[in-house]
């Protein structure tokens, strides 16, 4: 408890006292229920932990399934919209932001929710969708949405997430290995088709002109 109080410390500049942490962090709150609620949950006393992590969302707004798998000093910042799925597993030193969903994709069995490594900053409304990891010391930018594996030490953004940084250099717009972005691509077909039918019409009116000009003599 001590270290949940001590994370929110250091990452919060408005924090003014552990008195003020822990009783008006909703975060804190949302991660001390979820606790409790995890270990009756594997211990099979399920409604009871669904109780409680229901509680906790009335309460603080944050949905945490029992059956997730939290690390320590994890740190929910406001925390409102917060949902994290029941096979999710996230690890030590971990940054959310509000309106973070980890979720799944569809009805599937067995794990179908994210697993987060260590050091992982997720910005406000990312949107983390499918059972794949996010590798450590990655950075999931505001609003992203993420559908694939992120390699440690990079850095996402869009919709759909793409590589825009790994190991602190930028990525190669033809690095094949990066997904690429299927609006960004669409944009660009449709810029080229702009700038071919200006090209035409300049043409044509030239050819008009040369006409114009013959018939006047």
């Amino acid at each position: 408890m001590r270290a949940d109080i001590d994370v929110i410390l250091e990452n919060d500049p408005a924090a003014r006292g552990v008195f003020e942490v822990v009783f008006t962090y909703s975060g804190l709150h949302a991660l001390w229920c979820h606790r409790i609620a995890h270990w009756l949950f594997h211990r099979r006393i399920f409604t009871l932990a669904r109780f409680i992590s229901q509680l906790s969302r009335f309460i603080t707004g944050i949905e945490i399934h029992p059956g997730a798998k939290i690390g320590q000093r994890l740190f929910i910042d406001h925390g409102m919209g917060v949902v994290i799925g029941e096979t999710c597993e996230i690890g030590d030193d971990v940054v959310l932001y509000q309106g973070v969903t980890l979720g799944g994709t569809g009805k599937e069995k067995g794990k179908r929710h994210p697993t987060i490594g260590n050091h992982v900053v997720i910005g406000s409304g990312a949107k983390v969708l499918g059972s794949f990891k996010i590798g450590d010391y990655s950075f999931v930018g505001a609003n992203a949405v993420v559908l694939r594996e992120v390699p440690m030490n990079s850095t996402v953004v869009g919709i759909p997430g793409k590589i825009v940084h790994r190991n602190g250099a930028r990525v190669d717009n033809l690095d094949h290995r990066v997904e690429a972005d299927p609006a960004l691509e669409l944009c660009n077909q449709m810029q080229r088709e702009i700038d071919a039918l200006r090209r035409e019409i300049e043409r044509l009116k030239r050819i008009g002109g040369e006409k114009d000009d013959a018939q006047f003599i």
